[in-house]
């Protein structure tokens, strides 16, 4: 804008420096023809004015007092113009088409005729075009514009990368850390707000790390202070005489031990995994519901599984959410169906990318109100810490999918389980 605001006004004004120059240019002419016109006769004045208008840019015209032009013809526009200065007998300067007339009337020496019998000198300068002196002067002033933003470029890029470079390097730090990767603190430079962004970034990395060691030391000694305690329980447990009470209390620390195993594996999933995890969900789901086929088998279960994508696809999950979330759907069926039910396990891509997980069963199958309830963490079908579809539901949902349940195309129940991509 700057280039343009001066580059432009300047253009303009060569057009008027060339204007001016041929009206300079004009006014010596006219003092030559008249000169000659006072001196000579009218055939030295026509060759004159011949060589005039061969070498000029403008153009030169004698109009005698007898109507005689020697020269270029002025306009019709201009007669009335020449008259009226032949009369006044006073030189005029107007603007007519294509440029300015200059009429100057010519006293002659020793004669006595008034002023009708004067001759009137016509210079006309035209305005200028795209004449090659304005051209060639347009096109120096624009390489030299041209020249000064280049070098405005050459500039501003430097001084933009003095900025954009270090914050660049902090934004790359940042995202590694993001994801799980400890990475060497870049270096605090650039100007004095980038470098405050710098010493901030750092100082808030080393809270951070001094915050996760703390909790991991805590997380440690929880899970010591809570086994060891049980495993006392249980030992008094095995102690006791009567067999129901002993089978009920073992099922109870065992539900309990459960419960402390998930809290402990959720509180180390940032440790495990990272801010963002990533898995390839075809390799985890598959084998994961593989691992089941061989419990079908000895339960005489008709068992299908079905993938109907090639090669891997990365999820929103980590692979030990993953594995769980087969064990909690097949676990369901085969705790909570006849044993000759079949079931049938389906990975398909997912509508927005990611993964789709059909666990199906010709069971009796669940109630929409019931489906509702044992989503809802702490409600239980059965006897049961009450984690199994919660769980279920926070993995697809954290992951940028979601759970429904509903009926199969096998008689019983349908759950399935969308995982969003990484």
């Amino acid at each position: 804008m700057v280039l343009l605001a001066m580059l432009v006004p300047m253009a303009v004004l060569l057009r008027s420096y060339v204007l001016e120059d041929r009206l300079a240019q004009a006014a010596l002419e006219v003092q030559s023809t008249e000169s000659v016109v006072a001196r000579y006769g009218r055939s030295e004045i026509a060759r004159y004015v011949a060589e005039v208008n061969a070498d000029s840019d403008t153009e030169t015209t004698v109009v005698m007092a007898d109507g005689d032009v020697l020269g270029p013809a002025p306009g019709a526009a201009e007669e009335a113009r020449i008259v009226e200065a032949r009369i006044n007998s006073t030189a005029r300067v107007d603007d007519v088409d294509g440029g300015t007339a200059i009429l100057v009337p010519v006293s002659l020496s020793g004669s006595s005729a008034g002023p009708e019998s004067q001759p009137i000198i016509r210079v006309f300068v035209p305005t200028p075009g795209f004449e090659r002196e304005l051209v060639r002067s347009w096109l120096i002033l624009l390489a030299l514009g041209a020249l000064l933003l280049v070098g405005a470029l050459v500039l501003s890029d430097r001084l933009a990368r003095s900025f954009v470079r270090p914050i660049q390097s902090l934004a790359g730090y940042a995202a590694g850390l993001g994801a799980g990767r400890r990475t060497e603190q870049p270096p605090v430079e650039g100007p004095s707000e980038v470098r405050d962004l710098g010493v901030a970034l750092h100082r808030l990395v080393d809270r951070v790390e001094v915050l996760l060691e703390r909790e991991r030391a805590g997380i440690a000694d929880v899970s010591h202070r809570l086994r060891t305690p049980m495993t006392a329980l249980r030992l008094r447990v095995e102690g006791i005489a009567d067999d129901a009470a002993r089978e009920r209390l073992m099922a109870d620390l065992d539900d309990l031990q459960a419960t402390v195993d998930h809290v402990v594996r959720e509180a180390r999933r940032s440790e495990r995994e990272g801010l963002v995890p990533v898995t390839d969900g075809v390799a985890v789901l598959t084998e994961r519901a593989r691992f089941w086929e061989p419990l079908a088998e000895d339960q005489g279960r008709r068992f299908d599984l079905e993938v109907t994508t090639t090669g891997p696809v990365p999820v929103r999950a980590g692979p030990e959410d993953l594995a769980a979330l087969v064990d909690v759907l097949l676990d369901n069926v085969f705790t909570h169906t006849p044993e000759p039910v079949g079931v049938r396990v389906t990975v398909a891509p997912g509508a927005d990318g990611g993964l789709r997980l059909v666990v199906e069963d010709g069971g009796p199958g669940l109630s929409v109100e019931d489906a509702a309830r044992l989503v809802d963490r702490g409600v239980s079908g059965g006897d049961s810490t009450g984690l199994g579809l919660s769980i279920v539901d926070k993995t697809a949902t954290e992951s940028g999918g979601g759970l429904s349940i509903g009926r199969s195309a096998l008689g019983g129940t349908e759950v399935v389980v969308d995982l969003g991509g990484a």
